[in-house]
């Protein structure tokens, strides 16, 4: 494949990288504008499956998305470089942001300029779970599921396992039924390459290798190896987006870290204030592009204490850790998409994950709440309060761009 024959086609993912801004809803709507409509890259029939294809798998869907488009146009390679174009100007700008929060300390710098980013990013997460509701959650078993979810992920929110338990289980209750969605003939899978998924599988298992090792044996860069083996498995298996990868990172770098006492005392694992980390998920509302570069201002945050090369280090790992699965992931399934898609059973379950994923949004957006208000003054409880319910209104009855509701938000900070 001769790269100068897509040179066209790059720059249009380059200035969709720097426009598209919204989160994920936001963005099928741009995709659908500028690859499908403007420039004819696919078919809008194309973009639909491609889009619905996506849902179905753990990891960034609109950035698989796209790198399915690259796929379709040019092959692996085009898939790879439109991969690297979309995430890459995101991924920048939220690791730029973690050395500026290195800069001022985090308590400075979040409960004055930035001190109502946390009610708003809390808004984002109710907004995207009201989105998300009518779609997912539309018969009996999943109002089930979905409040079943949720108390379960409140209680056990510092319980490490409680996410991907939750997911297999309800994907496991409705895959079981054929009442709703009745068996189809199903058709014989032809060859499949399997390279993909034994990488995908491989590094898995060695991630989690090395990086068990690395904390029973306390090696001196073992936050590196830690860090690698976390996100990857974030983004293994989170499904409904970005948005789910904050219950996911509060658990792995806030709460567990507290529930141990030890881990407190213990430079060698990685802890991040939660004022700071609810501020990444605010600031990457800010900027285009994939709510999963989140990753790289995390992975800086976690590595800022050993130094700005190893924190340079941390963004890296970060970006590449949690976009990895994905790529591997979408371009391993979609050549026998096709014949997957006959096993209805696929379809069964993605019933009740959808569900489950609401309710662990739902539980996140008031353990937050909780968490945002049991220190705080009375006077910031209610604008935090107006601050959430505001962003939630914004978002859902207006066209008001995301970025501007940050401006609006950090105005307030240097107001009050």
């Amino acid at each position: 494949m001769k790269l100068s024959r897509h040179i066209h086609f790059l720059k249009t993912v380059f200035f969709y990288s720097i426009t598209a801004f919204g989160g994920p809803q936001a963005h099928y709507g741009m995709m659908l504008k500028i690859f499908a409509q403007k420039f004819n890259y696919v078919t809008e029939e194309e973009l639909v499956e491609y889009n619905s294809f996506c849902q179905i798998l753990p990891g960034a869907s609109s950035t698989q998305t796209i790198t399915l488009i690259g796929y379709k146009r040019g092959g692996i390679l085009l898939a790879i470089f439109t991969l690297l174009i979309w995430i890459l100007p995101a991924c920048f700008l939220m690791g730029s942001f973690s050395f500026l929060l290195t800069l001022y300390p985090s308590k400075n710098f979040s409960n004055n300029l930035f001190k109502f980013i946390e009610p708003m990013a809390i808004g984002f997460l109710l907004f995207a779970a009201l989105r998300i509701y009518p779609i997912s959650v539309h018969n009996f078993i999943t109002k089930i599921i979905m409040g079943l979810a949720l108390i379960f992920t409140y209680i056990f929110f510092k319980t490490p396992w409680i996410f991907p338990v939750l997911i297999i289980c309800c994907g496991i209750a409705t895959s079981i039924s054929s009442k709703r969605i009745p068996d189809k003939e199903i058709t014989k899978i032809r060859k499949v390459k399997w390279t993909n998924i034994l990488v995908f599988a491989i590094i898995f298992l060695v991630a989690g290798i090395f990086s068990e090792t690395a904390r029973k044996q306390q090696w001196g860069n073992r936050k590196s190896y830690n860090l690698f083996e976390n996100f990857y498995r974030f983004g293994s298996m989170v499904f409904g987006g970005g948005d789910i990868l904050l219950p996911l990172m509060l658990d792995q770098y806030v709460e567990r870290p507290q529930a141990n006492k030890n881990n407190i005392e213990d430079e060698s694992v990685i802890k991040i204030n939660k004022d700071e980390l609810l501020t990444g998920f605010g600031l990457v509302r800010a900027i285009p592009g994939p709510v999963f570069s989140v990753a790289s201002f995390t992975g800086g945050l976690a590595m800022k204490n050993k130094g700005k090369g190893d924190q340079l280090l941390g963004c890296i790992i970060g970006t590449i850790a949690i976009f990895l699965p994905s790529a591997l992931l979408v371009l391993f399934f979609f050549p026998v998409w096709q014949y997957l898609k006959k096993y209805v059973f696929i379809y069964r379950a993605l019933e009740g994950i959808n569900a489950a994923v609401v309710g662990i949004m739902f539980a996140a957006s008031l353990y937050l709440i909780k968490l945002n208000f049991v220190e705080s003054s009375i006077n910031f409880s209610l604008i935090s309060t107006a601050v959430i319910i505001s962003t939630v209104l914004l978002l859902r009855f207006t066209k008001i761009p995301a970025p501007f509701i940050v401006i609006i938000c950090v105005l307030l900070g240097f107001i009050f």
